[in-house]
């Protein structure tokens, strides 16, 4: 295959997978809501929780045309100006998307630790149910993060339409992890991330918070640490619960607690640290302030 008609292959696939993972993923949506039928779990609340992921989809489309515009300008200026460029061909292909995968586990793992990042993807985890909706319950701003974490891609050579592919396979991909309904899946979860995989990561209980953060593998969380296997059915949601059902509501949930945060700082220092350590950080004076009031009760 020549290099023209690989490149129609990857433009095939960055523009018309993911409008196909979003029929599949309805078909997924209607086949769980009969399931909880059946088994009796629907319920008015889960409906709306569905509803309210779903709904995220309406901003964040907003976004993603304009941030992908943007991107895709961005991404063709950078790559005309550098000598080094990758051809394109089934090789090259193959690596991009190991390499979107591995950037996709670096990426995710930075906005859970980077709480100025963690105000958009709190979006995503705010659920208190894991079904298919869940998985396109996004936050307006996640687009701008994406293209921000691949753009090293783009300085190692890599025609854009080969990582936009790419992007478009990880995100894809990973639709049919959020549910409930396919259990665990043997010799398969060594390798590659599954539904069992995720609901841990989508846990609030202690011990799943922050693992497992691959996309299609679970390699990259076995090799650095962050794997951990699910046990029993997680708990889902943030340590604070977001129980709205309104689609506002649940894009903006963590900024309030942010300005308040950057409110009471004391200092450059302390608001750096609100907005670029993790999501639970305090200064040490806050914390031994808490320290001393719990030794005093």
């Amino acid at each position: 295959m020549n290099e023209q008609l690989w490149l129609e292959f990857f433009e095939y696939i960055s523009f018309d997978i993911y409008d196909w993972t979003l029929v599949f993923a309805l078909f997924f949506i209607a086949l769980e809501l009969t399931d909880d039928l059946i088994t009796k779990r629907f319920s008015g609340e889960r409906f709306l929780e569905t509803l309210s992921s779903m709904f995220t989809q309406v901003p964040f489309y907003l976004a993603e045309i304009f941030t992908f515009g943007a991107g895709v300008y961005l991404y063709f200026m950078i790559h005309e100006m550098i000598p080094w460029k990758l051809p394109i061909n089934g090789y090259t292909g193959l690596l991009v998307l190991m390499l979107a995968d591995l950037t996709y586990y670096i990426e995710h793992y930075v906005i859970h630790k980077v709480r100025l990042f963690w105000l958009a993807h709190s979006v995503h985890h705010s659920s208190s149910m894991m079904n298919t909706a869940t998985a396109f319950r996004f936050s307006f701003f996640d687009p701008i993060v994406s293209v921000m974490f691949h753009l090293p891609l783009v300085l190692m050579g890599f025609n854009p339409i080969l990582i936009f592919a790419a992007e478009v396979l990880v995100q894809a991909y990973q639709f049919w992890l959020h549910n409930e309904m396919v259990g665990k899946l043997g010799p398969i979860e060594w390798l590659f991330n599954t539904p069992s995989h995720h609901r841990v990561h989508h846990g609030s209980d202690r011990k799943y918070i922050d693992k497992n953060f691959g996309g299609i593998l679970i390699i990259w969380d076995r090799l650095f640490g962050t794997f951990h296997k699910e046990e029993e059915l997680p708990n889902y949601g943030l340590t604070t619960p977001m129980t709205s059902k309104n689609p506002i509501t649940v894009q903006f949930y963590e900024f309030p607690k942010l300005y308040r945060d950057l409110v009471k700082a004391k200092g450059v220092g302390e608001v750096l640290g609100y907005l670029f350590r993790g999501p639970g950080w305090q200064p040490e004076r806050q914390s031994k302030k808490k320290s001393e009031t719990i030794k005093s009760v």
